[in-house]
């Protein structure tokens, strides 16, 4: 069992789930055969799991007709043992969504799918979480509820207001260098992009407001500078 503190466990989760570029998506089959693939990721501000899906693969006809899945992914691995590699499975129902703003969330994680969520038979998809299984290391292992790994929805919605003034603050203070852009902010950190690559920047703890989130951006700033 984990003996991380409850106030600290959905920070970590969160952190370790928007850091991933990649994804094991899990559905069901229509004769009820588990059916597992990779998925590229991207995260809203709420912590949403969102996926561009084809409509012509195999796993989005699946969720069609059945909504229940499961989402993997996976952290660095530091030592020999790959049991020890930090992991969360998000466990929910997945479902089509319309929304500019998530749209655009999703592209800014991953640009290069430009060239193609235009097409026709792609969409964007959804996953709402209602529980997660966080494996933090060998024997480290619990299963928590959605109500205690979601971020805080007035420092989300504060901070969601704020972005684009703070993006615009950020430009001429870029974080790392080398023409790194913040495209993207939530209570956890940002996103930060330089062409089609895109990585992420935790901050040391949540922030709740515009003004925590600007404190945080300094600090990264000062400390890529000093690297």
């Amino acid at each position: 069992m984990s003996t991380e503190p409850p106030a600290a466990i959905g920070f970590t989760l969160r952190s370790l789930a928007r850091a991933a570029r990649v994804a094991s998506l899990a559905s069901v089959s229509a004769a009820g055969q588990p059916f597992v693939s990779l998925v590229t990721p991207a995260f809203a501000a709420d912590f949403t799991a969102l996926l561009l899906l084809s409509g012509l693969a195999e796993h989005t006809r699946h969720l069609r007709a059945e909504p229940r899945c499961a989402l993997l992914v996976v952290g660095e691995n530091e030592g020999p043992n790959p049991q020890t590699t930090p992991r969360l499975t998000l466990i929910g129902r997945a479902e089509p969504v319309a929304d500019a703003a998530l749209r655009a969330r999703y592209l800014a994680r991953h640009p290069y799918a430009a060239l193609y969520a235009g097409f026709g038979d792609f969409g964007l998809w959804r996953l709402v979480a209602e529980e997660a299984h966080y494996v933090g290391g060998f024997g480290v292992a619990r299963r928590i509820a959605a109500a205690k790994f979601r971020p805080d929805p007035e420092a989300v919605a504060a901070i969601e207001a704020a972005a684009p003034a703070l993006i615009a603050e950020a430009e001429a203070d870029p974080l790392g260098g080398g023409g790194g852009k913040i495209v993207a902010l939530d209570p956890d950190g940002c996103d930060l992009a330089c062409g089609e690559a895109v990585r992420r920047v935790a901050f040391p703890a949540p922030v709740a407001s515009a003004e925590e989130v600007r404190a945080a951006l300094i600090g990264l700033a000062r400390a890529a500078r000093r690297e």
